[in-house]
């Protein structure tokens, strides 16, 4: 017995020895880029490079946000990256509910069509859908950013696996008491769709957070920069600054490091819910 015990014990240091080596090598470079921020400047280029700074300075950030203008873009992200995360909750948990609750002609060749256009690349699509922006004005603008993105077929599929698990006799019930179809979305159906629209909401502000191609491309003006594009812009004019690049890289990954962790639980929860539940 004590030697099932001792080994029980072994594989236990040995599998939880192995997590904490590849966490430690998956996190040196994010520690790394935050230490190189509160270099002195010059000090990232020697050889071989510091670890830790020499002496930690906010010169940086300083100079990220008072000389290059990178506080507008921060606002240009943190914009869009809402809009489109309130958008794609209201759009995205319509769709799904109608493909999971509603009843109409053609309902699952649509949904299989839906989920055809997974496997067609994102960047199939980005002309045409940069000519259609042209013709209705939106480019170089928001907007030109926000309206593709509202309606995800991930989204519409979460929602709908999730949405498939509320009883259809709750439903029933409440239109046999005269409650509309509106009603029985928002005061019912929304508050039962609420792990898995915390996990929808993480994940698409986290989408367009970090997205650069498409704002890259219907983006001309430098003030409407997202941050992504922001800092490849701001690389190509201030290459030697590794310390000041590795500034703005942690003000554009941080916040959204950060939701993630205050909120993973419930963005796993949702996963897991919606994949068992469908």
């Amino acid at each position: 017995m004590s030697r099932e015990v001792g080994q029980t014990r072994w594989h236990a240091w040995l599998v939880n020895g192995t997590l904490l080596a590849l966490a430690a090598v998956s996190l040196a470079p994010l520690l790394w880029m935050v230490s190189v921020s509160f270099m002195p400047a010059g000090a990232a280029s020697r050889f071989p490079p510091p670890l830790l700074p020499s002496g930690a300075t906010l010169a940086n950030y300083g100079e990220l946000f008072g000389r290059t203008g990178m506080g507008r873009n921060f606002a240009n992200s943190l914009l869009v990256s809402g809009a489109i995360t309130l958008g794609s909750l209201l759009v995205n948990t319509l769709a799904g509910y109608a493909f999971a609750k509603l009843r109409f002609a053609g309902r699952e060749r649509v949904f299989q069509l839906l989920l055809a256009a997974l496997v067609i690349p994102a960047q199939v699509a980005m002309l045409p859908l940069f000519l259609l922006m042209k013709q209705i004005g939106l480019v170089n603008s928001y907007g030109g950013v926000v309206v593709p993105a509202l309606a995800s077929v991930f989204g519409i599929f979460l929602v709908r696996q999730y949405a498939r698990s509320i009883p259809d006799e709750l439903l029933e019930a409440a239109r046999i008491d005269g409650a509309g179809e509106w009603r029985i979305f928002f005061s019912i159906v929304l508050p039962m769709l609420k792990p898995v629209l915390v996990t929808l909401a993480i994940f698409t502000f986290m989408a367009a957070w970090n997205d650069f191609m498409w704002p890259l491309i219907v983006l001309t003006d430098q003030e409407h920069y997202t941050l992504p594009v922001a800092l490849a812009s701001l690389s190509r004019e201030h290459i030697q600054d590794v310390e000041m690049m590795m500034a703005g890289a942690v003000v554009t990954v941080i916040p959204v490091l950060a939701l993630f962790l205050m909120l993973q639980r419930y963005y796993i929860q949702g996963l897991l819910l919606g994949s068992v539940k469908g």
